[in-house]
């Protein structure tokens, strides 16, 4: 199990993303999942930078921590050669420690271009698309593509790491596991699903890391903990069915409206029990995931949640 932090982009000004990546290093997190939004989930959180700006940052600032989207949709908001560009050239800033995941993303971000939002079939049909011209890209050599949603012309990065981009996507089912376990070479999920995991096993050629992504809210005082997570995580409790659909920050506020902080609470580990973040990490470990994120929601409590990692929570995962 490799043990990883999770920026939220939309929680952290840009150069505090920076500071948490560089000091989630130092104490001992081995990789970082980075958020990539046009929007916040909901006005509370108040934050969306780009995050292909911020990643430049954080390879200036770091030395050993493995970084990853978690997830760019590569699809309406930004054509998918452009992704890759933006990945190469990071992972060149960063070499032999930047992953891609991929999505098929939201409408919350996706539809501020004026380009619609299709159905969830066709936003599969995209990233499929989407997906294969990024390989060809990060390749090498030209690549011509003509599909049903996007066309290359004649396109070439020029600026390519000495190693490889190895590509995450996530996944929810078995629809999306057949069609991406071909394409990617790793599994990204917020849910601890056993069956995911053996499905994408069986569809996948090859050894693979599968990514899960977990948030906590860690803090001294459990009520104080429970109502930031409340205030900047309730949007959460929607599922991704749902929230892939809502287009605005206020649908996503009126959506969760009546979600109680027990309802929170239920799904994320909130105050000083060290012992509860292991065994939600735990069960992402039995479902056989190989890397975990941590999400420490606030801002508050970042220094302090970074210490408690260093002395406490990480070696307790190590010896669990």
């Amino acid at each position: 199990m490799t043990l990883g932090y999770a920026l939220s982009s939309e929680e952290h000004r840009p150069l505090d993303l920076v500071r948490n990546a560089a000091q989630a290093e130092e104490a001992g997190f081995e990789f970082a999942l980075i958020s990539d939004h046009f929007h916040p989930w909901i006005d509370r959180q108040g934050e969306s930078a780009f995050v292909w700006s911020v990643l430049g940052g954080i390879a200036m600032e770091t030395e050993r921590l493995v970084l990853g989207t978690g997830v760019t949709c590569p699809m309406i908001r930004i054509h998918p050669a452009i992704i890759a560009q933006a990945a190469a050239t990071t992972a060149a800033m960063l070499p032999g420690r930047f992953f891609l995941g991929v999505g098929t993303g939201e409408n919350l971000n996706e539809h501020v271009v004026g380009e619609g939002w299709p159905p969830v079939n066709i936003r599969h049909e995209m990233l499929e698309e989407a997906t294969i011209i990024i390989k060809g890209l990060l390749d090498g050599g030209y690549v011509n593509f003509k599909g049903e949603h996007y066309r290359v012309d004649s396109a070439k990065l020029w600026d390519l790491p000495e190693e490889r981009v190895e590509i995450g996507v996530a996944v929810s089912g078995k629809q999306s596991i057949e069609t991406f376990a071909p394409l990617a070479d790793h599994l990204v999920a917020v849910e601890p699903e056993e069956g995911l995991v053996e499905q994408w096993d069986t569809a996948h050629a090859g050894p693979s890391r599968k990514i899960g992504q977990l948030p906590v809210c860690w803090d001294t005082d459990r009520d104080r903990a429970s109502r930031t997570a409340h205030e900047q995580f309730r949007w959460f409790a929607g599922g991704w069915k749902v929230n892939a659909e809502l287009p605005g920050t206020a649908g996503f506020d009126a959506a969760t409206q009546f979600v109680r902080h027990e309802d929170v609470e239920a799904s994320i580990p909130c105050g000083p029990d060290i012992d509860a973040i292991v065994e939600s990490v735990h069960a992402f470990v039995d479902a056989g995931f190989t890397d975990v994120a941590l999400v420490q929601i606030g801002s508050e409590r970042q220094e302090e949640f970074f210490q408690v990692a260093q002395e406490e929570l990480l070696p307790a995962l190590r010896r669990r």
